[in-house]
């Protein structure tokens, strides 16, 4: 076969492949406009086993919350802004969920990450979508803190010992919301913590 011919052809596969990565959607997710340059390698499944970082932030109820307030209870941190389509589609699940699973030991916490809207706009949406969970006001470092949150939805799952069990970048359906959830309230917690961590709040 001419040589020609064979460097047609590959140039044909190698745009066949880029137009079909193109095409196929990795997940839907918006990217966020502060987000960092720090990408991560998948956008769903395990994370690293750490220690999720506390902070200190205002709820739209203008309370003080920090994480280690839900510490001894599995806290769904689901990193979200008013803009963002699919954020508006998982609230309705959360709701759901929070109802579902708040008597087993789970907490939901938002956290808006809105770099124009107003904390009266914010809560004005959280009011129709009828939230029933905690509501915070984000800033850039617990977003860094978190990684750089690259895109919108970003959601953690930490367990009781307050380490991240899972996170996932971007929409998915309820069901695998609720695989995760029950997989982190399925999770043990480490001998010391069993004998010496806190008490779950009741």
């Amino acid at each position: 076969m001419p040589l020609g011919r064979i460097v047609n052809i590959r140039g044909v596969s190698a745009a066949l492949v880029l137009a079909f990565l193109i095409v196929v959607p990795q997940g839907k997710a918006q990217a966020s406009p502060s987000a960092s340059q720090e990408q991560h390698p998948s956008s769903t499944g395990p994370a690293r086993l750490r220690v999720a970082p506390d902070f200190s932030l205002e709820s739209l109820n203008g309370e003080i919350v920090h994480l280690s307030d839900f510490r001894g209870k599995v806290v769904l941190l689901n990193f979200w802004a008013t803009w963002c389509g699919p954020c508006k589609i998982l609230t309705p699940w959360f709701v759901d969920l929070q109802n579902q699973y708040r008597p087993e030991g789970l907490e939901i916490v938002g956290i808006a990450l809105d770099e124009d809207a107003t904390k009266v706009e914010i809560a004005e949406l959280t009011d129709e979508l009828r939230v029933n969970y905690i509501v915070l006001i984000g800033n850039e470092k617990v977003a860094k803190a978190y990684g750089g949150v690259p895109a919108m939805p970003d959601t953690f799952f930490i367990g009781r010992d307050g380490k991240i069990v899972d996170r996932i970048i971007g929409l998915k359906s309820k069901g695998e919301i609720e695989d995760y959830i029950k997989k982190a309230l399925d999770a043990q917690l480490e001998p010391t913590q069993v004998t010496g961590g806190s008490k779950p709040q009741k």
